[in-house]
């Protein structure tokens, strides 16, 4: 049996050579070789330089018009477009369709493209036609739940109650969503309501993604949906008739040709600074135009006479109405009006490559009044062309277009998306092991989870 010895350890110096001028010319030439050949290896070898784009690649630069183009910021986001979107198919989970075409199954998917909610369609055929869709669950950065419910909900298919239990039951079959308790899934609501419209999204849903225009429901609920750290302000569905390529449904006029310095064009709603407005223009008919608008009968304004009206003010005014967001805001740029923006709570998409102090006026809620029309009318009319140009320059990413367009509101969603995108997935519900398998409480695999599974 071995001992450990008490004697001390007798350590020898080495004999050490002289270092002469040589060694030192040796040693800085040996510096220099190894941070050349360093810088060399990492200009190589960098993710951010790729001689061309893999199928699954996008440059972070969106051709905007001309020579003019937007940057994502590498910081949070990467160089490269590369996400893995596993898309739920409307025959894969019990109750997904009822969500989409109603109850009857009566919806078609083709009603639900028009109006605000038009969004959730367009959005979920964009995935689908994408080169970021994967068919394997199993190498997915993100899922994508596709849902009409606002749309369904307008149509009569389905009540709030219903809407509620079917997304209950829904999510009870997706084995996915239970493993990182919603983290990496992508929900959609297009509307005022936002993620309101399913009541329990905060007992369900309140860690998932949450793509909406709507940034706050305060006004009448104790708390927002949205969470500006994990959601997605997106733009609003804007007419196709004004967004498409060729001939407009109208054309902007020149700013020598427009009656009014400013208009508002939306009704009241018994909301304070909608009202303000209307009062507004009956003292100042020549400079605010706000005409009462019918939406039934025979004098209900069509999309055209909307446009027509909305084009004929140098800038228009977008209040907050039942909710903080406004599509307003998103057609102005296509009439080419500066959009004054009157709600305080407002919220923007992509607002790390949009600067809206070059686009857009924000001016206090409270402040509606002769003030307000008095600063507009002081601003030269070179300001406003400056502010209209640079407008023009980003509104493509407010269309709602193909993939193949290099510039799209779904272009830039994709990039705030893959800024979510998480390597590990965890919940209160998930566990693992030592050999990397992830189990549940039980202690059973994942892959052998069965289903309906309960949700917290």
């Amino acid at each position: 049996m071995g001992s450990i010895s008490n004697k001390p350890r007798i350590f020898t110096a080495h004999h050490q050579t002289p270092c002469t001028r040589t060694h030192q010319i040796a040693a800085l030439f040996l510096v220099a070789a190894t941070f050349f050949l360093t810088r060399f290896l990492d200009h190589s070898l960098s993710p951010c330089h790729h001689s061309s784009l893999t199928q699954n690649d996008a440059a972070s630069q969106l051709n905007v018009g001309g020579e003019r183009s937007l940057s994502w910021p590498q910081r949070g986001y990467g160089s490269h477009l590369s996400l893995k979107i596993y898309v739920y198919d409307e025959n894969e989970i019990d109750g997904l369709k009822h969500l989409m075409y109603g109850r009857d199954g009566t919806i078609s998917a083709d009603s639900c493209l028009k109006g605000q909610w038009g969004t959730q369609v367009k959005a979920h055929r964009f995935l689908l036609n994408s080169r970021f869709q994967t068919r394997k669950k199993e190498e997915a950065d993100l899922f994508f739940v596709p849902a009409y419910a606002k749309c369904v909900r307008m149509n009569g298919g389905l009540n709030d109650k219903e809407i509620n239990q079917t997304y209950v039951k829904v999510l009870s079959q997706m084995p996915y969503f239970r493993r990182s308790g919603g983290r990496d899934h992508i929900f959609i609501f297009p509307s005022g309501a936002g993620a309101h419209l399913f009541k329990s999204w905060a007992t369900y849903i309140n860690r998932s993604i949450i793509l909406t225009p709507e940034g706050d429901r305060t006004d009448k609920r104790d708390t927002s949906a949205f969470n500006t750290w994990k959601d997605i302000i997106i733009p609003g569905n804007v007419e196709d008739g004004m967004t498409k390529h060729g001939p407009k449904l109208v054309q902007p006029l020149p700013l020598s040709r427009r009656k009014y310095l400013a208009n508002y064009l939306g009704r009241a709603q018994g909301k304070a600074g909608r009202l303000q407005l209307i009062e507004l223009a009956k003292q100042y008919p020549d400079k605010l135009e706000s005409p009462e608008l019918k939406f039934k009968g025979p004098d209900k304004l069509g999309r055209l006479e909307y446009f027509q009206h909305l084009r004929n003010a140098k800038f228009c005014i977008a209040p907050r109405g039942e909710s903080s967001w406004s599509l307003r805001f998103y057609e102005s740029f296509f009439v080419e009006c500066v959009p004054v923006i009157l709600s305080d709570q407002a919220e923007f998409p992509f607002q790390n490559v949009i600067d809206y102090t070059q686009i857009s006026i924000k001016w206090p809620s409270h402040q509606i009044g002769p003030q307000l029309l008095e600063y507009l009318a002081s601003i030269p009319d070179e300001d406003i062309e400056r502010m209209i140009a640079n407008g023009r320059q980003i509104r493509c990413l407010w269309v709602y277009a193909p993939e193949s367009e290099p510039c799209s509101a779904m272009q830039g969603i994709m990039w705030e998306l893959q800024r979510k995108v998480r390597q590990f997935h965890q919940s209160a519900e998930t566990f693992w092991l030592h050999n990397g398998s992830v189990v549940n409480r039980d202690l059973v695999e994942f892959f052998n989870w069965k289903l309906p599974m309960p949700l917290p």
